[in-house]
């Protein structure tokens, strides 16, 4: 195997099929990547067993054949390298990365030890990567980091009233997106995708306004494809919580704010926080809110924010760092935040309905 390829195409293209490698090692050629070449064509593929990224490039083809390099050390070693054509080629045992003046020698793994990558080019829906992006943004943010709660550890990708609606939960928090005019092409089973690979996936969507994402799903996994990058992941079997019975029909409390006014003052309270269990307390009243912390240890923060609000005066707490999370996930300058009482889930929307809701759990407090 040997090619030629510009130093910073070939960086990113190691680096996206590198993100898919695995961390802990179930194999040692798991920290590998699988490059091929095939006249002009080059596609690396990384992969961890459920997650899998595979990468295409036009290069320069030598000579058509395939190799299992080291995927960080080939991807710093890239990186390091000056601008310009960079040259790889492979033996058995060894793979040789050179540009200009700079020469690497690295040993590679066994290619019949990789394991057989299936990525399908076939496409079931399309969707517009530029709302795709948004979704992603607003809802992955919510789904949990703990894998002992596997099923939270992903988003619900399920229909509602024709739309594709996303949904993820840590069970502090909620976030849910429709997507309208996404058709449900892929069945009526629900399918739950590891967050991973949707951040993965926030990655790869470039925002070019023509872009589209092309998924394309079975009973055991997804695959997403933009530009020339595809992403393949197992999906989380098991049966997502039922979120609808958490959304309330309606609140009686509504509080109408403008969006970086209201973030620029929680970040600022929030300096007084030292970990995740001093709260800040919202005090909703007519004309506004007023922003409070307090912590034993350090002191106090307190600012008031204009604004609208209907409704019975009540003080809620929350987590500051999630509440910022679901307002700073809003589009457009305004936010809306509704609450029942100092109890119950509060729901963040935009000013203006876009198919967007942010539930969080309040806190309580004394």
């Amino acid at each position: 195997m040997k090619f030629r390829a510009e130093r910073d195409s070939l960086v990113e293209a190691l680096g996206a099929a590198g993100r898919a490698v695995a961390s802990r090692l179930a194999m040692p050629v798991l920290a590998g990547l699988l490059v091929s070449v095939t006249n002009n064509d080059l596609v690396i593929t990384g992969t961890d067993g459920d997650l899998s990224i595979k990468v295409e490039l036009e290069v320069i083809g030598v000579e058509n054949g395939s190799a299992v390099i080291p995927a960080k050390l080939a991807n710093d070693i890239a990186r390091s390298l000056e601008p310009g054509a960079v040259t790889i080629e492979a033996s058995d045992e060894s793979v040789s990365i050179s540009a200009a003046r700079s020469n690497f020698s690295l040993r590679t793994f066994p290619v019949i030890e990789f394991p057989q990558v299936q990525i399908t080019s076939e496409r079931q829906l399309s969707i517009p990567s530029a709302a795709l992006a948004d979704a992603l943004r607003q809802v992955v943010r919510a789904s949990s980091n703990d894998d002992a709660r596997p099923l939270l550890t992903g988003v619900l990708l399920t229909t509602h009233n024709g739309a594709l609606r996303l949904v993820a939960t840590d069970s502090y928090r909620l976030a849910l997106r429709d997507l309208d005019g996404s058709a449900a092409a892929l069945g009526e089973e629900d399918i739950l995708v590891p967050s991973r690979a949707l951040t993965e996936l926030q990655r790869a969507i470039t925002g070019d306004e023509d872009e589209v994402v092309g998924v394309t799903a079975t009973a055991s996994e997804i695959t997403f494809s933009v530009g020339n990058v595809s992403i393949s992941t197992r999906l989380i079997s098991g049966t997502y919580p039922d979120y609808r019975q958490l959304i309330p029909e309606s609140y009686p409390n509504r509080l109408h704010l403008g969006k970086e006014t209201l973030v620029g003052a929680l970040r600022r309270v929030r300096l007084l926080v030292k970990d995740n269990t001093t709260p800040v307390r919202l005090s909703m009243r007519q004309g506004g809110v007023d922003l409070k912390v307090v912590s034993q240890e350090v002191g106090e923060g307190a600012e008031s924010v204009d604004g609208d609000f209907t409704g019975e005066d009540l003080v809620i707490a929350f987590n500051p760092s999630y509440l910022i999370d679901g307002i700073e996930a809003v589009k457009g300058d305004e936010v809306i935040i509704e609450t029942s009482d100092g109890t119950r889930p509060a729901t963040i929307r935009a000013g203006e309905a876009d198919g967007y809701r942010y539930l969080l759990m309040p806190v309580r407090v004394s």
